[in-house]
């Protein structure tokens, strides 16, 4: 029996015997061949939608400025309206007094803020990553323990030191202990605030894995949660110290002892020249417990010059 090839309008060529039977596609005969793909439709070079969003992001965001500096009354007139005053002071400023008395209490006053910068680092430090380890929802803390951490963390920082020197001034009289407690609720406030979003942020797998294999959740946070982020942790502690150290500056003015009760006393008696030399010491003192930071977080493998 011969065959030919049948041609039709549309379609593939189907081979057909004499009758006119088309052979059945079951191994001997070829499949037809598959449909072609439809392209699809090339996208267009911006986004619209997104390009409107970005642009009433951007007048809101202008508006809001304008409207700031306009209520403030933030401008370039009040600012040459002052220089007059600001230049007497920069004046008043030079030469720093070098006095062997005052050199000797302005020591004393940098030991003092040293000292209430750590004590308020540490209790601060150990109230905050307790907060912290209770709020972060990787660890697993009940919700209602969860959600009280983060009322009294969010009370704790949402009050400036300043009102809470002033409150412990008023509990236990003057001295640097009322800004050592009045620094540490603000920084443990902060520091959980920040150290439960650094355990938020960790790898999930690990925690994952932990937790198939049964693990408690303080073993999952032990083994898991807290290596993984201890790094970042150990920078913002460290970061918190030199906080403290400024924060000790501006709780001095209301009698809560340190380096800012003297620059405050200098400020009220217009001894500028005496004022110069405190701003230099507490500049010296900061940039030390920067340097030492860096140190400490290289020490740790983080990539600081």
């Amino acid at each position: 029996m011969s065959t030919s090839v049948k041609k039709g309008n549309c379609g593939p060529r189907v081979p057909v015997d004499d009758a006119g039977e088309s052979r059945a596609a079951d191994g001997a005969g070829q499949p037809p061949p598959a449909a072609p793909r439809r392209r699809r439709p090339a996208e267009p070079a911006g986004n619209p939608r997104r390009s409107r969003t970005l642009w009433l992001v951007f007048l809101v965001a202008a508006a809001a400025i304008g409207w700031s500096l306009h209520g403030t009354g933030v401008d370039v007139a009040s600012l040459a309206a002052g220089w007059e005053g600001a230049r007497e002071i920069a004046v008043g400023l030079f030469p720093p007094d070098m006095d062997g008395d005052l050199l000797r209490s302005v020591g004393d006053a940098v030991i003092e803020t040293l000292q209430i910068s750590l004590a308020a680092l540490f209790f601060g430090t150990v109230m905050g990553l307790l907060l912290a380890v209770l709020m972060a929802g990787n660890i697993g803390a009940p919700a209602w323990l969860a959600s009280s951490a983060r009322l009294i963390a969010t009370v704790f920082r949402s009050v400036p030191e300043l009102l809470w020197a002033l409150v412990f001034v008023a509990m236990i009289g003057l001295g640097p202990a009322a800004g050592v407690y009045a620094i540490s609720l603000h920084a443990a406030g902060l520091l959980a605030k920040l150290v439960s979003e650094q355990l938020e942020a960790v790898d999930p797998a690990p925690v994952e894995a932990m937790r198939l294999t049964g693990a408690s959740r303080k073993a999952t946070g032990v083994l898991a949660v807290i290596p993984q982020a201890r790094n970042n942790i150990a920078s913002l502690v460290l970061y918190q110290w030199e906080c403290n150290i400024r924060s000790s500056a501006i709780v001095g003015f209301v009698g809560a002892g340190g380096i800012g009760q003297s620059l405050g006393i200098s400020m009220r008696l217009f001894r500028y020249q005496e004022l110069a030399t405190l701003m230099i010491a507490l500049l010296l003192l900061v940039i030390g417990v920067d340097q030492i930071s860096r140190l400490l977080r290289r020490r740790m493998g983080a990539a600081t010059r």
